[in-house]
């Protein structure tokens, strides 16, 4: 009839055992407990995390102005998520992923994009051009790779058109090739 929190608040009721009654009380003079460990190793490690997610965006920005597309936004939060970055290029709007590693892994960062991920993408674009009326224009997802060497960028890959809303398909498989030499 009701769910597990509102079963246990009626339980406590019945018996009239408020919940601090069950807990030992303490001397006066006992020195506080220690924040857990865990919980402030995890901050810490969220932090660096959202450092280097931010270092990454930072460089693909870059990248993006270079190769000539306009950057228009950043970190674009819908209900389904997030897109890293909206570029233009030319009549083309670009919804662009950006995945930064500090260490090379076993797998390229644009494989983190997996099909979950890339509908997600794709119903966050959706949402956007809902914002902007629907608009008559062409668009595309783009995945931008970021390799990190402490903090130095070491390899920066741009996979143009990395998927496609219909299929969610990446190119040649399930692998991302090298994308083609910027000259």
């Amino acid at each position: 009839m009701f769910g597990p929190v509102e079963d246990s608040l009626l339980l406590r009721m019945k018996l009239m055992l408020p919940i601090w009654i069950r807990k030992r009380p303490q001397a006066p003079d006992a020195p506080a407990p220690a924040p857990a460990a865990t919980g402030t190793a995890f901050m810490a490690r969220r932090r660096a995390h959202l450092r280097l997610g931010r270092r990454g965006e930072r460089l693909a920005r870059s990248l993006l102005r270079v190769l000539g597309l306009d950057v228009l936004d950043c970190n674009y939060a819908g209900k389904h998520g997030e897109i890293d970055l909206v570029a233009r290029d030319g009549e083309v709007l670009c919804f662009v992923e950006v995945k930064t590693r500090h260490r090379s892994w076993a797998a390229r960062p644009a494989a983190a994009v997996h099909r979950d991920k890339q509908r997600r993408l794709v119903r966050t674009a959706h949402q956007y051009l809902r914002e902007l009326g629907h608009p008559a224009v062409r668009y595309r997802f783009d995945i931008v790779e970021v390799l990190l060497n402490r903090w130095q960028a070491r390899d920066i890959r741009y996979y143009r058109n990395a998927f496609t809303e219909d299929g969610l398909r990446r190119p040649a498989g399930d692998r991302f090739p090298d994308p083609p030499a910027i000259a």
